[in-house]
């Protein structure tokens, strides 16, 4: 088979964890345990978040009085590829002794019209309390929304429309590397190839690479053990397989699981016998077969 794995950037790093690097290397050897049984026998592209770290860097830029204008956040994307990349190689290297194993920067091309640029919307970084994310905007003009009882910032996520490496990460794949791409949602960039700020949303990113490149599934790995219809109540249930249009229905939150079932109901609409699912991180064998978490294909 042909899988397209996406991982969650909290995977990562934590709501409320030190963003140290142990701690992120830590969850990067958990996660890898995972996707190593993927790789026996398939060909797998790993994708991977972002949110945590580009925020870290994006304060610690913002706050370095050396500089006279923070670092842009395509820049600071192209890092935590490189840094998150270079963790999840070496784990899987180390789990799969005689495999070759890359990790590619990667840019996804968007439209810079797109009107996501007037309406920031993807968070970034930490929670913030509100008198901080007052501060936060008055000295950076970053937009703050709420996310739960905290503030933290928001940025412009338009729709990907291209992946400028996908014929190299292509022809990898077909060599039979196992390739780390579209990290953090890749690099935005726009048809001229200038980097534009933004921050794409990972899991749609994930899913027009898996279309691309033909996959047979997409797992979208993440800290939950499926969808859940009544999220929050005491009646919540988890769905066990929907078809793109059932789950479009559902109305998800646009802050947590919305992107991902989008992701899904895309990729599974790319071509026939295209599934996605949507799971736990620490049960991606278990939703490769299908027992686990949430299935998404086309009728």
């Amino acid at each position: 088979m042909r899988i397209v794995a996406a991982l969650g950037g909290n995977a990562l790093l934590r709501r409320g964890e030190h963003p140290k690097a142990s701690v992120q290397v830590s969850h990067v050897r958990e996660a890898v345990r995972g996707l190593a049984d993927l790789a026996v026998g398939n060909d797998l592209v790993v994708t991977h978040g972002n949110g945590p770290q580009i925020g870290l860097l994006a304060v610690e830029s913002a706050a370095d009085p050396a500089l006279s204008t923070p670092y842009p956040l395509d820049a600071l994307g192209a890092q935590t590829q490189g840094v998150i990349g270079y963790w999840l190689a070496r784990e899987l290297r180390r789990h799969l002794p005689g495999r070759e194993v890359v990790a590619l920067l990667t840019e996804t091309v968007v439209d810079p019209r797109d009107p996501a640029f007037a309406r920031p919307t993807k968070f970034v970084g930490r929670a913030y309390p509100a008198p901080d994310a007052g501060r936060l905007h008055a000295e950076h003009g970053w937009t703050m929304r709420r996310d739960g009882d905290f503030w933290r910032r928001a940025v412009p996520s338009p729709e990907p429309s291209g992946i400028v490496e996908l014929p190299t990460i292509t022809r990898l794949v077909e060599d039979g590397c196992l390739v780390v791409a579209v990290g953090g949602d890749g690099v935005p960039t726009g048809p001229d190839h200038r980097g534009v700020e933004a921050v794409v949303d990972k899991d749609l990113a994930s899913a027009l690479l898996a279309a691309h490149l033909k996959a047979d599934m997409l797992l979208l790995l993440t800290d939950v053990p499926a969808v859940m219809r009544g999220h929050g109540t005491a009646a919540a249930r988890p769905v066990r397989e929907a078809t793109p249009a059932a789950l479009r229905d559902m109305r998800l939150p646009d802050g947590s699981m919305g992107p991902k079932a989008e992701a899904a109901c895309r990729f599974a609409e790319s071509r026939p016998g295209a599934v996605a699912a949507i799971g736990s991180l620490t049960e991606a064998t278990a939703l490769l077969a299908g027992a686990a978490g949430t299935r998404v294909e086309a009728p």
